[in-house]
């Protein structure tokens, strides 16, 4: 009896917790994101606006189209993809806020059928 009255208020403990999403706050601007390519630690940085999505890493440039779904989501697509696999779009959808950063995940926006789907998460932090 003791063990089930402890995990019915643990339960409703953890179940008033909510993680902020202000998802509005980062619709646009200025960010900067850590990325492992090679397995070192890289920095770039991205501008993104209402309907744009410009990338600066590994000293290369890169646009993207931006199509939000709802104010925490949003489907990338290149604007000039260089083979089949950039031609895919991504769904990204921001999972948690805090004052200047958010966390996210991503995975194609099209499963293939063939293959298992991949989620990523990372962060940004905004910059300006």
């Amino acid at each position: 009896m003791r063990f089930i009255l402890l995990l019915i208020s643990v339960l409703c403990f953890t179940s008033c917790y909510n993680v902020e999403r202000n998802c509005k706050d980062f619709k646009t601007g200025t960010f900067k994101f850590t990325y492992i390519l090679d397995s070192i630690e890289k920095t770039g940085t991205f501008i993104r606006t209402e309907d744009l999505n410009i990338d600066f890493y590994d000293n290369k440039i890169d646009s993207a189209s931006v199509r939000w779904i709802n104010d925490c989501e949003f489907i990338l697509k290149k604007i000039n993809p260089k083979n089949a696999t950039e031609e895919k779009a991504i769904h990204m959808k921001i999972l948690s806020t805090t004052d200047n950063s958010y966390t996210f995940e991503y995975k194609l926006a099209a499963k293939d059928s063939y293959e298992k789907q991949r989620v990523e998460k990372g962060s940004a932090v905004k910059i300006k």
